[in-house]
């Protein structure tokens, strides 16, 4: 059977795909930030818990923001996966169909990991003896989340491989076969660990410059989890670049072109990122580290258009125009954005107020 019959037909666009793709990628911006901080910290957490013998200052702070991290994670991801609906839909909807008992599962992982993190931060001292439990369960839960997700990216862009579901209609399809799955899922986890550090780092710095001396003590620690972190994804990075099919690795035409441009610029910042982190300067680290990001949600964006080009390009998506309800979404998005970000300036003033 030719696969590319069991690809459903897209739906209508109501503007330009170019749109969709530009709020998909910003979108996934945010989502990605924020969500490597909740795995990062996560992982952090179980390690201190199981590994060190004193109990850094870090764990605590940890314990305190892990639920708001899950809660941003959450509706930050609403956004870019509608938007990749929109435009990968038909490619979406079929993948998660073939792995449905593990997509399905998400949910209650996920209810499970809020529920642990309330746990571990309304009884961290209570609970003391149960820290490296709960942390490691609040970290597995996340790390199987992010593989199933994982998992789903990698199998939409692989009709060949949805003819597996004949002789599997269980549900319960997970894409092995596709080399580029483990080195892509490792590379998500170790930035997330990255990002993690990084952000403890951020956090220590802006309470040094307020005036808290002992928070300077602690950036060491916490940009060596970035450094070391980060040392180890130029391994997993080559191995998922090696991984991928030589038709994508290869310069051919634009969207080839742009690969290989944003590739270079992220491994740059990364670089550059890295430098700072082992001199522990941590703002231009940071900075560095959202130019690589930017670069590497780019990279990713093209990597699915070159895996796709086979089947399907949101150029062939059909348009009828529709603005008013585009203009009228752009609108609210950015309403919320402003609260969002007024709600957060609002905690920030209420607890320097306290202090």
């Amino acid at each position: 059977m030719n696969p590319a019959h069991l690809i459903p037909t897209p739906d209508l666009l109501p503007v330009p795909w170019g749109w969709f793709q530009l709020l998909l990628s910003t979108t996934f911006l945010l989502h990605l930030l924020v969500m490597n901080i909740m795995l990062g910290w996560a992982i952090i957490a179980f390690c201190n818990h199981a590994f060190k013998d004193s109990l850094p200052d870090d764990t605590l702070l940890i314990s305190q923001k892990l639920p708001f991290t899950i809660a941003f994670t959450v509706n930050f991801g609403i956004a870019p996966l509608l938007f990749l609906q929109v435009l990968y839909g038909h490619f979406m909807y079929t993948s998660s169909v073939l792995m449905a008992i593990f997509w399905l599962s998400i949910v209650g992982l996920l209810i499970l990991a809020y529920y642990a993190t309330y746990i571990y931060n309304l009884q961290f001292t209570r609970l003391s003896g149960l820290h490296t439990l709960i942390s490691g369960s609040i970290a597995l839960f996340l790390l199987t989340i992010t593989f199933f997700f994982t998992n789903n990216m990698s199998l939409m862009v692989s009709p060949e491989s949805w003819l597996r579901y004949f002789d599997h209609p269980e549900g319960m399809m997970l894409n092995f076969a596709d080399i580029t799955l483990l080195p892509r899922y490792l590379h998500s986890v170790l930035a997330s660990v990255a990002v993690g550090g990084l952000t403890l780092g951020l956090y220590h710095d802006w309470q040094r410059r307020r005036g808290n001396s002992a928070a300077a003590s602690l950036i060491p620690s916490a940009m060596n989890w970035f450094s070391y972190a980060t040392i180890a994804n130029f391994g997993v990075g080559t191995w998922y670049f090696g991984s991928l099919p030589t038709s994508i690795r290869t310069v051919t035409g634009a969207t080839g072109a742009f690969l290989l441009i944003f590739l270079l610029a992220g491994i740059a910042a990364a670089i550059l990122s890295l430098i700072y982190g082992l001199q522990h300067r941590v703002r231009p680290a940071a900075g560095s580290v959202l130019g690589a990001i930017i670069c590497m949600v780019a990279v990713r964006e093209l990597v699915r258009r070159q895996t796709l080009a086979p089947w399907f390009s949101t150029s062939d998506l059909e348009v009828v125009p529709q603005y008013s309800p585009f203009i009228l979404f752009l609108l609210i998005f950015a309403a919320g954005l402003l609260l969002i970000w007024w709600m957060i300036k609002l905690v920030l003033t209420d607890k320097e107020m306290r202090s």
